[in-house]
């Protein structure tokens, strides 16, 4: 069966690209302020307040791969069949996102702001998850995806530019000392989320039901009602054997190095010009607001070397300007400079995080054809289900990391003027830990083979075989291309492994009636 490619216009590209105002803006805007709010004007110490990253991450360690599990196999339900798979879930975040302003109140107990946050965070998950996988299934066209993650990554820059530059705004007005003005920037982004929501909602597709039940038909998925716990089994099995995908695994190099980087940076970068280079917030605003302006441009960068030549060079470039940048704030803080050096830097800086923010989730979208020829199936929602995890995890182990360190290095919340100590700390974790993690991240696009050549390799592979093509008569260069992107003999694709449950139950029962066979003969 051949997809039928329906024609994108420039609403479809912004309602898809638009949605990351959601996944992007929240993130900015928790990355960059959440932390200094909680240990500014809510009372908690740096432990305290970055341990609700932390445990908010075990709830999500269930909800992200089960909500992937559920939009996988939501169409059927009746709702499912209703409003579609994906897209529900959508429909009904549109009230439920109004939890996100509950974030910014101050004034409560530590219990209270553990609770709000991970109320959040299951609303996002239920957002995030299904929207990732749409513009795999919007489009299998290479050039028409990497312009939907351009969409996405413009959005996403442009939301958090108002998410560094709107709380800057709001201080300014309302005053250094006043906790109103995140609740506000909180309430202005929700209201902004309830409108994404409608428009992702109304104006993208997802795959029709029927595409979804012949895809399904050709896998030969087993249709064996399976049992509560056989389903949690299906669901952790799904989700660990996404890891013997070698492009998925290349992809998480690249992922956790570049975003782990961003993270750790974002989570410092206040306390850094606040406490270290003895400014205030407000140009700590401006700083971020100007880099994400330049993100902007960093995201033309990279769409431009992924489309023309590979996305693994595209992230050694981008990677490269951000390390400069990063050089940049040591040599500010070791030698001394001005405001405009700072502002020099921060643009520097935009460029690289703008292209390290798009190659990853540009080539997230083509993970899932790869799986494809490996497992026999179409398992999107998995994919989305361990990147939305990942995602916020990394967020939460930086957050708590940079709050043990600089806790330990005697950072005392609420107290304007630090000890050299936490100062230093500061200054090591900015510089440090974004460097190391880049290096992964370049260290891993290497081993990224994916391009427009190869994926369109890869897509002729499986209409051929689809198609009635016979699998020996594979050709020397598509084979060579295929093991060198799945990381398997070609012999051994198609579901004739253990990725993925289905065929994982079929290998282990196998295996099973080989040894017993083994033992009979040796009676």
């Amino acid at each position: 069966m051949v997809k039928t490619e329906r024609k994108l216009k420039f609403l479809n590209y912004f309602s898809y690209g638009i949605t990351d105002f959601i996944g992007a803006g929240a993130f900015a805007l928790t990355s960059a302020w959440l932390l200094y709010f909680y240990t500014t004007f809510c009372g908690l110490t740096l432990i305290e307040a970055s341990s609700i990253f932390a445990l908010a991450r075990i709830v999500d360690a269930v909800a992200s791969p089960t909500m992937g599990f559920i939009t996988d196999n939501f169409h059927k339900t009746r709702l499912g069949r209703r409003f579609g798979r994906r897209k529900f879930f959508l429909l009904i975040s549109i009230p439920l996102v109004i939890c996100y302003s509950f974030i910014w109140l101050s004034g409560f107990s530590y219990l209270y702001y553990l609770t709000t946050y991970i109320m959040f965070e299951v609303v996002y998950t239920m957002i995030l998850i299904p929207y990732d996988t749409l513009a795999a299934e919007m489009t299998s066209n290479f050039k028409i995806r990497a312009k939907l993650t351009s969409a996405r990554m413009y959005c996403a820059q442009f939301s958090a530019f108002l998410a560094a530059f709107l709380p800057g705004r709001l201080i300014n007005a309302l005053g250094k000392e006043s906790a109103n003005s995140f609740l506000y920037a909180g309430i202005i982004f929700t209201c902004i989320f309830i409108v994404v929501l409608f428009m992702v909602y109304n104006f993208t597709w997802e795959r029709s039901l029927k595409e979804i039940e012949m895809l399904e038909a050709e896998s030969d998925t087993d249709k064996t009602k399976l049992n509560f716990w056989q389903n949690v089994e299906k669901i952790y099995i799904d989700l660990i054997t996404t890891l013997r995908i070698q492009t998925f695994r290349a992809h998480l190099g690249v992922y956790i190095g570049g975003y782990l980087a961003q993270d750790t940076f974002n989570a410092v970068f206040t306390y850094f010009i606040v406490f270290a280079l003895f400014k205030d917030a407000v140009l700590a605003s401006n700083l971020l607001a100007l880099m994400y302006i330049f993100q902007l441009a960093g995201v033309a960068i990279a769409t431009y070397v992924t489309v023309r030549v590979n996305p693994g060079l595209a992230f050694r470039i981008v990677s490269f300007l951000f390390m400069i940048s990063i050089f940049g704030y040591l040599a500010v803080y070791g030698f001394g400079g001005s405001e405009i050096s700072l502002y020099v830097v921060s643009a520097i800086a935009g460029l690289g995080r703008g292209g390290i923010n798009f190659i990853p989730w540009n080539n997230y979208t083509f993970v899932p054809d790869v799986d494809e020829i490996v497992s026999g199936d179409r398992r999107e929602g998995v994919f989305a289900g361990f990147m939305s995890f990942l995602r916020k995890a990394s967020q939460a182990l930086a957050i708590f990391v940079v709050g043990v360190i600089l806790q330990e290095n005697h950072f005392v919340s609420g107290v304007k003027v630090q000890s050299p100590e936490s100062l230093t700390a500061i200054v090591i974790v900015l510089v440090t830990v974004p460097l190391v993690f880049l290096m992964i991240g370049i260290f891993s696009s290497y081993k990224f083979k994916i391009t427009n050549a190869t994926h369109a390799i890869l897509k002729n592979e499986i209409a051929r075989v689809k198609n009635g093509g016979l699998k020996s008569d594979v050709d020397t260069e598509t084979r060579q291309v295929i093991e060198a992107m799945t990381g398997w003999k070609y012999e051994n694709l198609w579901g004739n492994n253990s990725v993925g449950y289905r065929n994982w139950v079929r290998y282990n029962a196998k295996k099973k009636q080989d040894k017993n066979e083994i033992i009979t003969k040796i009676i």
